[in-house]
């Protein structure tokens, strides 16, 4: 085990962790304002995800460290990422993850951002929304948020932290979806109960993906302010 053990590389790279950390949250909190207490209980648990992944990504290696010292992993490669750890293909199991995750994380992102878009303008003229990416799942906004975190937090760097936060994230912002459709089952009656039963709540129908994604890439301003 200690010839393992001195292959583990820990990056200790704190000061670029701190500014991911700073960054990504800036971000989400853009998009996503908490307004009542359920939704800053949705957002502390994805600020505790973001935290997780990032500290763990250029700090100290935890999930590794704990997989090697009290779960016996027994590989001849180590190194700080799960994937190329367990796949065994060193630092090109590690470079295929990223560009997977990466590639998966900003499908997420767009969704996210311009789903946020597309329902803030109807707020401010009053009207429900059923076009662009609402065609196609009641929440994009919430799609976009899980593929986000799952293509960083799954499939790029997984982390004990951010495989156990994933499910937490995924029904917190689900109860907060529901909690929502109750107010716009208030606000725009039968009109929002035919919208409900046309559309899904998160997951489009199979021949619908590559046009939700297509649609989230329609704007080349997706991430300007409205």
């Amino acid at each position: 085990m200690s010839s393992i053990d001195t292959t583990i590389t820990n990056p200790g790279a704190w000061g670029l962790a701190i500014i991911f950390i700073v960054v990504v949250s800036w971000f989400f909190y853009r998009y996503f304002a908490p307004d009542s207490w359920r939704e800053w209980v949705g957002a502390g648990v994805v600020q505790a995800f973001i935290i997780a992944l990032y500290a763990e990504m250029y700090g100290f290696p935890l999930t590794i460290y704990l997989l090697v010292r009290f779960f016996g992993l027994d590989r001849e490669y180590v190194s700080t990422n799960l994937w190329s750890t367990l796949i065994g293909f060193g630092e090109t199991g590690m470079f295929v993850s990223m560009l997977l995750g990466y590639a998966v994380a900003f499908v997420g992102i767009g969704l996210f951002a311009q789903g946020w878009r597309q329902v803030y303008r109807a707020r401010q003229d009053d009207r429900l929304v059923t076009d662009g990416l609402y065609r196609y799942v009641r929440h994009p906004q919430y799609t976009g948020l899980f593929i986000a975190l799952f293509g960083e937090g799954i499939i790029h760097w997984p982390t004990i932290f951010s495989v156990a936060l994933f499910p937490f994230v995924v029904v917190i912002f689900t109860w907060l979806a529901r909690r929502e459709e109750r107010d716009m089952i208030d606000t725009f009656g039968e009109d929002y109960r035919t919208y409900q039963r046309k559309v899904p709540m998160f997951i489009p129908r199979w021949e619908q993906w590559r046009d939700l994604v297509a649609e989230s890439r329609s704007s080349s301003d997706d991430l300007k302010d409205p």
